[in-house]
């Protein structure tokens, strides 16, 4: 872009490297993932008010794109509530085209790769990842093959296919679909919501909508849930790019909960270190996060830690205790969603979350995600 004196090129934030922002890349030479070098953010002024989608905030991506493919994501709503005796906001990102917030990595990195002339890619996912690449995908015109564990919720895998993708199931976990697409990618391009750098350049979008929804300031901290942990990432970015653009005078604090059942970023947060630590994981209800070994580790501890933030981890049985709560308030939420909500009382009850603050909540996908789940969670045996 013309904006910047020097042309953003994609960075392994671990070596120092850096790599031109073309072709069919998406990680580093040694195998490390990219992100781009610094942006300097933008300003109110630089939001393309004209535009009612998450595209208003184009100016503070790392290359032009004239021609998004956009189905309309961004611009979700604040919903104001009560959640264990502290007021806070919820975000409720499943007002998204699929259904979960992956729509804003996904727009921005599909209209790269569409602007780059790239006609099929391949993609692994436990459900909304791969719905949101097949919406975009299909919009665009490219062809899309969406590699999902097979015990993978049936509502999602109808998703992708719905939007034409070749959906293939892979026996065992998250971790042998991961492993498929990476062995599979070697053919074609990788549009990985874990592992290409631009989608994080969408996700960002979160952290500058946030600031526009409370009359461009921050909130005191952002609640979320983590599995990659690309929203704590995105927060990170557009909030950093925010700091160092003067638009705002702190970073929030993140408090990223995990489920007690699959929780390597928080089992490494705890040992105080940047890197994986042992740890027995089983299955959770919340699938979404079920990510045994997350690619971008270091840098989503980082990011926390140099936010003041916190971690917590959410048993199952409270997992379900808050899907009923919230549906309670009208909030029907997948269970990945209801994890961040779960953990409220455990930040507040450590006095990261007061009276008086501004709390964000990151509802990031909507219960009609997973009816199986919560077919089971409400199954008229306990109240909210």
């Amino acid at each position: 872009m013309d904006r910047y004196p020097t042309p953003p090129r994609y960075l392994d934030e671990r070596t120092g490297d850096t790599y031109p922002l073309t072709g069919r890349r998406w990680r580093a030479d040694n195998g490390t993932p990219l992100s781009v070098t610094p942006l300097p953010g933008i300003t109110r002024h630089d939001i393309d008010t004209d535009v009612r989608s998450l595209w208003r905030y184009r100016a503070a991506l790392p290359v032009a794109i004239p021609r998004p493919v956009s189905l309309g994501e961004g611009r979700t709503p604040l919903i104001e509530a009560q959640w264990d005796g502290v007021p806070v906001t919820f975000k409720a990102e499943w007002f998204s085209p699929t259904g979960s917030f992956k729509d804003r990595g996904t727009t921005v990195m599909v209209s790269f790769l569409a602007q780059q002339g790239i006609t099929d890619v391949i993609e692994d996912s436990s459900g909304n990842g791969g719905a949101s690449v097949s919406a975009y995908c299909a919009a665009a015109g490219i062809r899309a093959t969406i590699l999902v564990p097979a015990a993978t919720s049936p509502a999602k895998i109808l998703q992708s296919r719905a939007y034409g993708a070749d959906v293939r199931l892979v026996p065992g976990d998250r971790e042998a679909t991961a492993a498929e697409a990476l062995r599979l990618s070697a053919k074609t391009s990788y549009a990985s919501h874990n592992w290409h750098p631009l989608f994080l350049q969408g996700t960002k979008t979160l952290a500058y909508e946030i600031w526009e929804d409370l009359g461009f300031e921050a909130p005191d901290q952002v609640v979320t849930v983590a599995g990659a942990g690309s929203t704590v990432l995105g927060c990170a970015l557009g909030f950093g790019e925010l700091l160092a653009a003067g638009q705002i005078e702190r970073l929030p604090r993140l408090l990223v909960a995990q489920p007690a059942n699959c929780a390597p970023l928080h089992a490494a947060f705890q040992a105080g270190v940047e890197h994986a630590v042992p740890g027995q994981w089983t299955p959770t209800i919340a699938e979404g996060t079920a990510i045994a070994h997350p690619v971008r580790l270091p840098e989503v501890l980082r990011a926390i830690r140099g936010s003041g933030g916190d971690m917590a981890t959410v048993p199952e049985d409270d997992i379900k205790s808050a899907l009923r709560r919230l549906a309670a308030q009208g909030l029907y939420a997948e269970p990945t969603s209801a994890t961040a909500a779960a953990a409220i009382g455990t930040f507040a009850a450590r006095g990261l979350i007061r009276p008086g603050d501004r709390t964000v909540v990151i509802l990031t996908g909507s219960g009609l995600k997973a009816p199986a789940a919560l077919a089971d969670t409400f199954d008229g045996s306990d109240a909210p």
